[in-house]
């Protein structure tokens, strides 16, 4: 009895803040051995790369609490009354028993001056709030106003508020808990490893995995698919569509749908290149008009989607197919490894307690020149070729002039002409979305409430911001990567007005990649469709 206690709770410290993706390998986990994976002592090697992981989980936590912040301060949590010296004891007992969310603590006011606030911490400690901590907090009086900017810490705080402080630059600033959501998915587009994956803003909170289970719609980030299929029957990053209103019949309701350009404005005949940079609409719309609908759902199922996620309309141009972020980043790692799919997967090995291999991943692989080797031999898997080396190669020489010059030019901050990419924005701002790539790399942000409302921003401002914060510390380990031409395409001068071959002394002619069997001529009487001027007009399209 006399003898100290020196018992003390113990547990395997977690390495990596990575709980969504270890839950994905649980379940995975628990489909192939049952309960046994509870008793085993199995080792199991994740495919996860700590440092994107972390980069990751950085980036997730400072832009979905700087959007957040944007749109203004929703208030405290409660407020417990009065502060005095008798119930400081009960209020630090009261905080702690309130979980940290993603390191947003909470804390009470117990002090206030003109411009900061004094708070008592769940470990019993104060800590001071400075007004550049506290300026920040608008007033939020609904999703679409809010109030004027704060002059004084009681603008926004009072007496015994419940709050949520945040640590930045080794000081402490007032915060709230997000009501938007977040996932992100960082994948090899050679081989399909998950390299990073975050399914929301904290999974004690949720553990809902929006980046596995969550369909949304990819908005305009799906135009690519579109884009793709319309350069297999033999359009052009040159040819010409109108873009020009539209007003479209449903005739189950005689209802009609009169989709508009982001701008609200009309920009006549548009080069295809230009319309998915800017990523005109219209265009769109009328493109999959033109190669027909059934084409382009019956094309896209290359990619990995399937028929029930694509709906048979034009709306498809804008994205209105419902779609995992996960599916979709696996999607765009077609382009990104050049026309082959790969199948994303996050375990790379089991082992047991004696170190006896269980299981090994054995993944697609992209190999443009490999052979099956021979019965008998050593299985390899390839990943198969789905769209040709060509056309991923046009594909990423677009996305690439919307990092440059396009929807996501915020992105060249990075300094980097290697990387593609394409944002997304669905109808009412419900979904924002960016996918980007490098060859050795495909990273997706998305953002959006569970329960669908607007988030009053658009893909460039609310998703790409997470990409770029990604992408900063990660680019140092990918060497830079010039697209490489490959066989198969030219690269000719045109007029940007027409879209046809252009004189080599033309001032104002532009370079253009075309597939070899598509390059325009000077010839503007022809109609094929690398030299279409104008959309086919159909019945229910105006």
């Amino acid at each position: 009895m006399d003898t100290p206690l020196n018992a003390h709770f113990h547990e395997q410290k977690t390495q990596l803040k990575a709980p969504y993706a270890a839950e994905v390998v649980r379940q995975q986990l628990e489909q192939m051995y049952g309960n046994s994976i509870y008793t085993d002592g199995f080792n199991v090697y994740t495919t996860i790369d700590s440092k994107l992981q972390e980069a990751a989980n950085a980036a997730i936590w400072t832009e979905l609490l700087a959007y957040d912040q944007r749109h203004g301060y929703r208030g405290p949590e409660r407020n417990l009354g009065s502060p005095t010296l008798e119930n400081m004891q009960e209020w630090e007992s009261l905080l702690s028993n309130i979980p940290t969310v993603n390191q947003l603590e909470p804390a009470a006011v117990v002090d206030m001056s003109t411009q900061s606030v004094t708070v008592l911490r769940a470990n019993g400690t104060l800590a001071t709030i400075p007004w550049r901590g506290l300026a920040w907090a608008r007033r939020q009086i609904n999703a679409d106003y809010l109030g004027r900017a704060p002059k004084k810490a009681n603008d926004i705080l009072k007496l015994g508020d419940l709050i949520r402080i945040m640590p930045i630059d080794h000081t402490w600033r007032l915060a709230q808990i997000p009501t938007a959501e977040t996932a992100f998915v960082a994948l090899n587009p050679n081989d399909g490893k998950i390299l990073a994956l975050v399914g929301g803003f904290d999974y004690n909170l949720s553990n809902f995995n929006r980046a596995t289970n969550a369909e949304r719609q990819p908005g305009s980030s799906f135009k690519p698919f579109i884009y793709s299929a319309a350069l297999e029957k033999g359009y052009t990053l040159a040819t010409l569509i109108n873009d020009a209103p539209i007003v479209v019949e449903n005739p189950t309701d005689n209802s009609l749908w009169r989709p508009q350009n982001d701008e609200h404005r009309f920009f006549g005949p548009t080069r295809l290149r230009e319309a998915l940079t800017h990523s005109r609409n219209l265009v769109s719309i009328r493109l999959l008009d033109q190669i027909k609908v059934p084409y382009a759902v019956s094309y896209a199922q290359k990619f990995g989607f399937t028929p029930s996620q694509l709906p048979p309309t034009l709306s498809l141009a804008l994205g209105t197919a419902s779609v995992t972020p996960l599916q979709l980043a696996t999607a765009y790692a077609v382009f990104a490894n050049g026309g082959f799919k790969v199948v994303p997967y996050a375990i790379d090995r089991i082992q047991n307690t004696q170190g006896d291999i269980l299981y090994q991943a054995t993944p697609l692989v992209v190999c443009d020149h490999c052979q099956p080797l021979s019965q008998g031999k050593t299985p390899h898997s390839y990943a198969p070729r789905v769209i040709t080396a060509q056309n991923a190669f046009l594909i990423t020489s677009a996305l690439r002039e919307v990092i440059q010059s396009g929807t996501a030019a915020q992105a060249k901050s990075l300094k980097r002409d290697d990387l593609a990419g394409k944002t997304g924005t669905t109808n009412n701002q419900v979904d924002a979305w960016f996918v980007g790539y490098h060859p050795d790399l495909v990273a997706l942000a998305w953002v959006g409430f569970d329960q669908p409302q607007s988030l009053h921003e658009y893909g460039a401002q609310a998703a790409l911001p997470i990409w770029i914060a990604f992408m900063q510390p990660i680019l140092r380990r990918l060497p830079s990567h010039p697209l490489e031409q490959p066989a198969g395409i030219v690269n000719i001068k045109i007029d940007p007005q027409t879209g046809k071959r252009a004189n080599t002394n033309d001032p104002m002619a532009q370079f253009e990649y075309f597939m070899s069997p598509y390059v325009p001529d000077e010839d503007t009487s022809s109609t094929s469709p690398s030299n279409t001027t104008q959309p086919r007009e159909e019945n229910n399209l105006y």
